[in-house]
């Protein structure tokens, strides 16, 4: 058993298939014992064909040259069941069984086309291609019954072997014919007239066949033997060509493609004959196969319609070459000749890697060699000696290989130059598509001749650029790159007047294009020296229209001579309309921008007091490139008695309307404060004024109270970042704050926080732009700025409150100032009124108080040096003192500050204000207050926890005046300014009444 599979397996691969079979049935017979073997093929119509057979005569196997692919028959089972079955010869014997010992449906009985025959029973395996059952080898077994296991693992081995084989047979042999060109296809169509042409009409679907009288002939069959099936025609085909014919007929079918094959077929009179068969599939609505409907030919062709064909190929347009095996040349028509430049006699029987044309054509040998062995047809272009372009196709066949080439020297001419000008076109309108969404994204006029300059420049190989708007008569620069400073300035504001490619341009309102210095000197004599200073020779110069106003001017230069070509100079005057509409655009917004700007800027502080209680420096930094105005502020405002407000405040949103209403809150923030309402009170009233703006206004605010002589910050906030506070030590402390919801969404009251303020402590107010972006939380921006606020202190930045903004500005906002959002921050150094300069005395609620008071007062203006001041700050006690004990209740305190100014406070427990009113002439009373407003250079009033402090300003050096001036004692100046027609300050009880005590 091994010995025949090893001899089967020395079969080298590309043996016929008719071989294949014959070896396959030989050894299966001999290696069994069996009688005899066949093999069937799978046809049209589910039928099998018996395309080989082996020790059985053919009065045994003619019923079975055709046999139902579904049938009972022992090849039909095995191809349907997929699997190796024995059938036994008579049903008195033991039942078929399959190779696995599973039950056969029945035996040959004696109607079968087995009857009669002798031997035990037939053993069949299936054959395969691929996935799929192509057919069935049997064998007819002896007196040694079914095949032992050993036996069925050698048929099965068998069958492998003969598949293999099956796949790599060669196609049927056939008579050579060169390939047939498209140009002179008329002739080959003239020359297969002279053939006999016959044609059928196949039933896919009920497997009749329908042949005309010239398919009978060409097919050797007599009219009574044709049965009108496609029986007759498998019959008469040839063993070896069935296979090869039967897979075109799927191949046709199942990819509706063009059914053409051939094949030979038995005449007569018992010889072969070559025929050719062309036809195509048609389908019904379903898809399904319906017909196929077809033409056959005798192959054999007669010597003329050969002439016709060889005339056909000496004289067509393309050059042909045919080569036998050994790539020795066979036939070379016209064309060939004169392009290689011998004659026929010179080139058949000559190698092709001989001529010399082929020797000159780097790698030829090579890329033939390795399509042939593909045996896949390959093209590709070669470059003769005389430097002509060839486009050549090699053809491998069985008997040989044909090249055509063809002179497309001017065709690919034409194609390089059609791509180069489709390239052109789709770099131009990719460039422009480029520009054009830049310019669409250009917000400023910085951003359109930043764009320009990308998208403009670089696809011209321009080096310089300048934008210019007309402005009244002159000419003023918008943007510029590659030009000298110098050369700016000259071109800058240049008036109409004068003589100007740049205004000439405008004025006519088309290109101008200069490609020398030496055109440009001829034009404009008196500005020769021009080139050579900006280092440019050759202009484009592109006047800016927009809604049919010329409003500037773009000039796009060049550091070498440049003649433009048309094109350029159409795609550079159709790319000013798109730079004029952006650069319109971007003017309007520049100038709403500004104004925005600038009313920004007029509502925020310009300067921030020098205070004693504080020191400070603060930043506004808006938002980047294409965002509108914001509504942060900041502000410091001084108050009585030592005490500073500070405060900042985010409107949320941006426009004109978030920074309008920016102003309006820091106008009512300073209102409220002046009336020294506590924080939270301010904070209600806020909140009443953004609720009234409408349901969109949402504000954040921070509001810290900071008094210097109690070096207590209180603090309230609503819906804002806490404030960071920077210790002496260089710690940083986020103090813990209740967080109210922002204004106009809070419900009052608002809670308030009091932290202790060491001396020296840096207070940080700021808004969420200086700690949060859409790359940051919040918490991470507050402890970055920790970070960067003891840093500052352990390098001593943060002794400089200026230096320290920098620092600030630098490590938390985006260097390029492209922040999303609006960032303000506001730094205090907060100091504290020392206690030496402060006195604080209780009074007695009885009208001793005056008096003891003027004491004190003298006694301690002495101590600090202020005896200057110590007349009018007695008066001033006296007037209020006498006031608390007349109009209002105990207790009674006085308080002196000495600041910056002097300041005298008198606290008593009522919440009742007083309010300044003009004495008429029969009034007793009524100057006291216009007496305090005349001695002091501000006094006020405001409210303590346990009443009211009323209060009084002076400063420590009042300026000296001249005589013709305001008097220079307190109380010369009070008398003169106050007194008028009908005035007397004898009857005032409120002033002197306590004061004549004392004198």
């Amino acid at each position: 058993m091994n010995a025949r599979l090893t001899l089967l397996s020395t079969v080298a691969p590309g043996v016929a298939e008719s071989e294949v079979f014959r070896l396959a049935l030989h050894h299966a017979v001999g290696e069994l014992g069996a009688l005899g073997g066949m093999v069937h093929l799978r046809g049209p119509m589910s039928a099998l064909r018996l395309v080989s057979a082996a020790g059985l005569p053919s009065g045994l196997t003619r019923p079975w040259e055709i046999i139902d692919e579904e049938g009972p028959l022992a090849p039909a089972r095995a191809l349907h069941e997929g699997n190796g079955v024995w059938v036994p010869l008579s049903s008195t014997k033991t039942a078929e069984t399959s190779e696995t010992a599973e039950t056969a449906e029945a035996a040959e009985t004696a109607d079968s086309p087995a009857a009669g025959w002798p031997g035990t029973g037939l053993a069949a395996l299936p054959l395969h291609s691929g996935d799929r059952s192509t057919g069935a080898l049997t064998v007819l077994m002896g007196d040694g019954g079914e095949p032992s296991p050993g036996h069925w693992e050698f048929l099965r081995a068998v069958t492998a072997w003969t598949e293999d084989r099956m796949v790599q047979a060669p196609p049927p042999t056939e008579p050579w014919l060169p390939a047939q060109p498209e140009q002179n296809g008329e002739r080959l169509r003239q020359a297969l007239k002279e053939l006999s042409v016959g044609s059928w009409d196949w039933n896919i679907r009920t497997g009749e066949l329908i042949w005309d009288e010239a398919s009978l002939e060409l097919y050797g069959t007599r009219p009574e033997h044709f049965t009108g099936k496609v029986d007759s025609w498998m019959r008469i085909v040839h063993p070896d060509d069935l296979a090869a014919a039967l897979a075109a007929t799927d191949r046709a079918i199942r990819s509706g493609g063009v059914y053409e094959t051939e094949y030979r077929v038995r005449k007569p009179d018992g010889t072969w004959g070559w025929t050719q068969a062309r036809g195509r599939v048609t389908y019904d609505d379903n898809g399904e196969p319906q017909r196929m409907i077809g033409v056959g030919w005798d192959s054999n062709k007669p010597r003329s319609a050969r002439d016709a064909l060889g005339r056909a190929l000496r004289h067509m347009s393309d050059g042909f070459l045919a080569m036998d095996d050994d790539w020795r040349i066979t036939f070379a028509n016209l064309e060939a000749e004169r392009t290689l430049g011998f004659s026929e006699a010179e080139l058949i029987g000559r190698l092709l890697w001989d001529l010399p044309a082929a020797e000159q054509v780097p790698g030829l040998e090579i890329r033939c060699r390795q399509a042939a062995a593909a045996e896949k047809s390959v093209s590709f272009d070669v470059r003769l000696p005389n430097g002509r372009l060839c486009h050549l196709r090699l053809v491998p066949g069985p008997d040989g290989r044909t090249i055509y080439f063809t002179d497309v020297t001017e065709k690919r001419r034409l194609e390089e130059e059609r791509r180069c000008a489709e390239r052109a076109a789709a770099e131009r309108a990719t460039r422009i598509a480029a520009l054009t969404t830049a310019l669409a994204k250009a917000t400023t006029s910085k951003d359109v001749v930043h764009a320009v300059a990308r998208g403009v420049l670089p696809p011209f190989e321009a080096t310089g650029l300048v934008v210019q708007a007309v402005e009244g008569d002159r000419l003023h620069t918008v943007g510029s790159v590659g030009y000298p400073d110098d050369v700016l300035t000259l071109l800058d504001g240049r008036e109409r007047t004068r003589s100007s490619p740049l205004w000439d341009a405008i004025l006519a309102g088309a290109p101008l294009f200069m490609s020398s210095p030496q055109e440009f000197a001829a034009r404009y004599p008196e500005l020769a020296d021009l080139p050579a200073r900006a280092g440019k020779q050759a202009w484009a110069l592109l006047p800016l229209t927009a809604s049919g106003h010329t409003f500037g001017i773009c000039a796009v230069t060049f550091d070498h001579p440049r003649r433009l070509t048309d094109e350029e100079r159409t795609l550079l005057t159709a790319t000013s309309a798109l730079v004029a509409q952006a650069l319109e655009r971007a003017r309007l917004f520049d100038a709403e921008h500004t104004r925005s700007r600038e009313l920004q800027r007029s509502l925020l502080p310009r300067d921030l007091p020098d205070l004693p209680a504080c020191t400070a420096a603060a930043r506004y930094l808006p938002a980047g490139q294409g965002m509108d105005v914001g509504g942060d502020w900041y502000d410091i405002i001084p108050l009585s008695g030592g005490q500073v407000a500070l405060v900042v405040g985010d409107v949320m949103g941006h426009g004109l309307p978030e920074a309008a209403t920016m102003g309006r809150l820091r106008t009512a923030v300073h209102t409220l404060a002046d009336l020294e309402l506590p924080p939270d009170e301010i904070m209600s009233h806020l909140n009443d004024i953004v609720g009234a703006m409408g349901e969109e206004s949402y504000v954040t605010c921070l509001y810290a109270l900071y008094d210097s002589t109690t070096r207590v910050c209180t603090i309230s906030r609503a819906g804002h970042p806490p404030p960071a506070l920077l210790h002496p030590d260089g710690t940083v402390v986020f103090p813990s704050l209740s967080a109210d919801p922002p204004l106009g969404a809070a419900a009052p009251p608002f809670e308030t926080t009091e932290i202790p303020v060491p001396e020296g402590s840096v207070l940080v107010l700021y808004t969420d732009g200086l700690v949060e972006s859409s790359k940051r939380e919040m918490d991470e921006g507050m402890a970055a700025l920790a970070d960067v606020l003891r840093a500052s202190h352990a390098d001593g930045t943060a002794a400089d409150l200026e230096h320290l903004c920098e620092r600030v500005t630098s490590a938390l906002l985006p260097a390029d100032h492209q922040a999303a959002d609006d960032a303000a921050f506001l730094l205090a150094r907060l100091h504290a009124l020392p206690t030496s300069h402060i006195a604080s005395w209780p009074l007695p609620d009885d009208p001793r108080a005056a008096g003891l008071a003027r004491g004190l007062i003298r006694d301690q203006l002495a101590a600090w040096g202020l005896q200057a001041l110590t007349a009018t700050t007695e008066l001033l006690a006296s007037e209020l003192v006498g006031n608390v004990i007349r109009h209002a209740r105990g207790p009674l305190r006085l308080r002196l500050l000495h600041g910056a100014d002097l300041i005298c406070e008198v606290f008593d427990g009522s919440l009742t204000m007083p309010r300044i009113r003009r004495a008429t002439e029969t009034d007793e009373g009524g100057r006291g207050l216009q007496l305090v407003s005349a001695l002091s250079q501000r006094w006020g009033t405001r409210y303590t926890p346990t009443g009211k402090c009323i209060w009084t300003e002076q400063a420590l050096h009042p300026p000296e005046q001249g005589h013709d001036g305001p008097a220079a004692d307190p109380l010369e100046r009070m008398f003169l300014g106050m007194a008028g027609p009908g005035d007397d300050f004898d009857g005032d009880l409120d002033a002197l009444t306590f004061w004549d005590q004392e004198l």
